[in-house]
């Protein structure tokens, strides 16, 4: 590795110049996002015994918490009907951000990434210091990215940033409720790194997060678009599927349309390659020890049936999720290629394609080091811009 990788890879994995946080539980969350990710968020949080507030600005999902009897979590997570705004116990909602977040230990930002993205800038102005802010997903860079909006935005105060590349449930959406199936560890880090406490405090409401040391560690670990999106749009007569055969006429069982049936030998080989792409670009800038490439499968496909299976989403569903992926994982990985003068052609080729197929240029608005801050032509400043990002100088 060269002397300039050596002083970037540095930059990114340095520690804050600033005290961390204390270790503490968090009781006062806000989370942000109607979604099915953050009700599900709201009520683990709230069964922990935390006080939630769920922002939204959307008024169809706040009509829908409205006109139900709460959250309702059937399967394998914690089964119960989650209040809202009632008496006791209970997810408060507001469509007031200020409100949201005020007061909140931590705070989850939730939803496709263009709502994340927004949720940072406007944040610039609301939060003070030893506010935890967690990416969920984060996929590759989120937390850098986040940062760099923070300040752009003119945030001065010390927060943390946790990238989290998975909810502790996979999940399927009916109405306000939720079924859930039990999903692998996933990989988290904190920006500034070293805030363990952070991930400590966070395990009750997020059980499967596996700390690594930096964000950039995490973000070379997350291989959610190479095997979603091979899965969700790599089908047909010239490729088979995963799962038991089903005979001419038959109709497959509902318990074995599951994630990972969708992914069948051709498809394990499309996402051995582009799963070696992100192993060779993370050797470049000093990230090693990545899972093996079965092992990530299974972590992001879930279990073929049965216990910890995931759920095949709806088209709708599917199309965030391939868009998602686009802009916050392969985009990433090619912009962090270019950078360490690697080719990345598979990864490449599955860009193009899936811009193809969702009709719009999705990867001119992906996550490049250049436009979170981190140059691409000059290491030595690429340091300083992100020395000042990850450790809060002035």
């Amino acid at each position: 590795m060269s002397a300039g990788f050596e002083d970037f890879t540095r930059a990114v994995t340095r520690g804050a110049t600033r005290d961390a946080p204390v270790a503490q539980r968090f009781e006062r969350i806000a989370v942000l996002g109607g979604g099915p990710d953050a009700r599900l968020l709201a009520a683990l949080c709230l069964a922990e015994g935390a006080e939630v507030t769920l922002f939204s600005a959307y008024g169809a999902e706040l009509s829908l918490l409205a006109q139900s009897s709460g959250i309702g979590i059937r399967g394998e997570g914690p089964v119960g009907t989650y209040q809202v705004d009632r008496d006791g116990p209970s997810i408060r909602t507001t469509s007031e951000l200020d409100a949201a977040v005020r007061d909140a230990q931590a705070i989850f930002l939730t939803g496709p990434i263009h709502k994340q993205r927004t949720y940072a800038m406007v944040l610039a102005d609301h939060l003070h210091d030893g506010q935890v802010l967690v990416l969920a997903l984060g996929r590759s860079l989120g937390a850098v990215e986040a940062v760099w909006m923070l300040r752009i935005g003119g945030c001065t105060a010390d927060v943390t940033l946790v990238e989290a590349q998975g909810l502790p449930y996979w999940y399927q959406a009916e109405g306000a409720g939720l079924t859930l199936t039990q999903a692998a560890p996933m990989a988290a880090a904190t920006l500034p790194r070293g805030r363990a406490d952070v991930l400590e405090a966070l395990q009750p409401f997020l059980s499967n997060i596996q700390p690594l040391d930096s964000v950039l560690a995490s973000g070379f670990a997350d291989l959610s678009a190479a095997v979603e999106i091979p899965a969700l749009i790599l089908g047909g007569a010239g490729l088979g599927a995963g799962g038991p055969d089903v005979p001419m006429g038959g109709v497959p069982l509902e318990g074995n349309r599951t994630f990972s049936a969708l992914i069948g030998p051709e498809q394990h080989e499309v996402i051995h390659g582009l799963a070696g792409e992100r192993r060779q670009v993370a050797k470049a800038f000093g990230v090693r020890n990545l899972p093996e490439t079965d092992d990530w499968i299974a972590t992001y496909a879930g279990a073929e049936r049965g216990a910890g299976a995931r759920p095949v989403p709806d088209r709708q569903a599917a199309r965030q999720l391939m868009r998602d992926g686009v802009l916050g994982s392969l985009v990433p990985l090619v912009s962090a290629a270019q950078l360490a003068g690697l080719t990345a052609p598979l990864t490449e080729s599955l860009i193009c394609m899936t811009d193809r197929i969702l009709g719009a240029d999705v990867a001119a608005s992906g996550r490049r080091l250049e436009t979170i801050g981190i140059s691409a032509g000059d290491v030595d400043q690429a340091r300083r811009i992100f020395d000042t990002i990850a450790t809060g100088a002035s």
